[in-house]
């Protein structure tokens, strides 16, 4: 049964990840495995938590192999946490971390577990390369043989392209697009500019290298294959430079989306501690924010009404009105930058009278943010995106921004997904 007739306040204790780092580069050799273990290790021995039974440890990678289908479980297992703690595998593609974290705290809100972590990782550097389906069928058929005949005989007429391998394909199954195709759609229809996307991302890596200088993320990130920070951030571009890439999607000469202004393929983990109040007071340990509310959206993007990444714009309008908040109710944002694009599609959306009230049944537009306040130490363009990773990275950013400003009170957090979804977040200070 479910445990508890009132719900309890949820505290962010604290988080930690790797650098994030360019696919096939400081991490070329590593698995989710590997840098999952590395990552949950590293939180247990800042918090001090070996030996401890936590209620549950919901961790996923979106690209993964066949071997890795106890991922959550097979990691904890190698951290110093009591071997008598749970794990379960999630995975929501690019909001798996953040949807993670809402199920754990769900779980401590109502009672049934008194701390957890949620946690994501993804090495794109390694991806689940398979056979094709022609050479796994006489593959099958081998091996159901009785005979030697049998056994051999599917192997006869076997043709070379049956051997060339499969990788996996970063594309839409409903559309056959890319994410960065169907992005290049949403650019088109909210009229988004070249140059505001470049500004975007030239923002967002100027943050990303003065955040790494001011040392705000060395208690964030833990150093690993000699790599001590995200080797995507780039202190040196400028709107120059970003104005000279081509376009990768779209090159009839109309497109605006270039490897400047889109995130990196990206190796990496993220992890989250989540506790109740009462647990976190027994063991001494500071609370830096609570997750107040959360929030998970789809939108009909296979029929053509709706852009692909589009979902924050419903999920982040549900939450506000579960919560009785309004979009300016919160110091800080932090947005996933799938593409630069992105952001500046939902703050149009938001803005838009027509789209409040015919697609999140508004009576007035939500209206716009304080763009100084978004993505304050640098968004994903700058930092890299390891799909399943980026959620936890950004909750345990904002939870440290919370507990460091003491004029703050609330952040917002959101993530665009494949398979037209998105994943929403409130944080408040503790």
């Amino acid at each position: 049964m479910l445990v508890g007739n009132a719900t309890r306040r949820v505290a962010i204790i604290g988080g930690a990840r790797t650098p994030f780092a360019r696919t096939n580069t400081a991490f070329a050799d590593t698995d989710v495995q590997e840098l999952l273990t590395v990552t949950l290790r590293a939180l247990v021995e800042r918090f001090a938590l070996q030996g401890e039974r936590l209620g549950d440890v919901i961790a996923g990678a979106v690209l993964k192999y066949p071997k890795d289908y106890s991922l959550a479980r097979e990691s904890l297992l190698s951290t110093g946490l009591d071997p008598h703690t749970p794990g379960l595998d999630v995975q929501r593609a690019c909001g798996t971390s953040l949807e993670a974290a809402i199920l754990i705290a769900n779980k401590i809100s109502l009672g049934q577990i008194d701390a957890g972590i949620a946690a994501g990782v993804d090495v794109l550097s390694d991806p689940p390369i398979v056979i094709s389906k022609a050479l796994q069928r006489r593959l099958l058929r081998s091996a159901r043989g009785r005979s030697p005949f049998e056994r051999i005989g599917p192997w006869l007429s076997v043709r070379p392209r049956e051997l060339k391998p499969v990788f996996p394909a970063v594309v839409e199954p409903r559309t056959g697009l890319s994410m960065g195709q169907s992005c290049e759609l949403m650019a088109r229809q909210w009229q988004i500019s070249r140059v505001d996307q470049d500004r975007l991302a030239y923002d967002s890596h100027v943050k990303a290298a003065a955040a790494w200088r001011e040392g705000f993320y060395a208690d964030l990130v833990v150093p690993y294959h000699d790599l001590r920070t995200d080797n995507n951030v780039r202190a040196d571009t400028s709107m120059e430079k970003l104005a000279q890439l081509k376009p990768v999607f779209d090159r009839s000469g109309s497109g605006t989306l270039t490897a400047g202004n889109s995130t990196p393929l990206t190796d990496g983990a993220a992890a989250l501690l989540l506790a109740s109040e009462d647990w976190a007071s027994a063991r001494k340990l500071p609370v830096l924010a609570y997750l107040t509310a959360g929030k998970s959206w789809a939108v009909d993007f296979a029929s053509g009404r709706e852009g692909l990444l589009m979902a924050p714009a419903y999920a982040v309008s549900a939450i506000l009105q579960d919560t009785g908040l309004t979009l300016q109710d919160f110091d800080y944002y932090e947005i996933h930058e799938a593409f630069a694009a992105v952001p500046l599609c939902l703050f149009k959306a938001w803005q838009s009278a027509e789209y409040c009230r015919e697609r999140l049944g508004r009576s007035s537009p939500l209206g716009s943010i304080d763009v100084t306040r978004l993505n304050v130490k640098g968004g994903s363009v700058a930092i890299g995106h390891p799909f399943a990773a980026t959620g936890a990275r950004m909750l345990g950013l904002l939870a440290k921004l919370l507990a460091t400003d003491r004029a703050a009170k609330r952040g917002l957090a959101s993530a665009c997904t494949a398979g037209g979804m998105g994943v929403t977040a409130i944080l408040e200070r503790a």
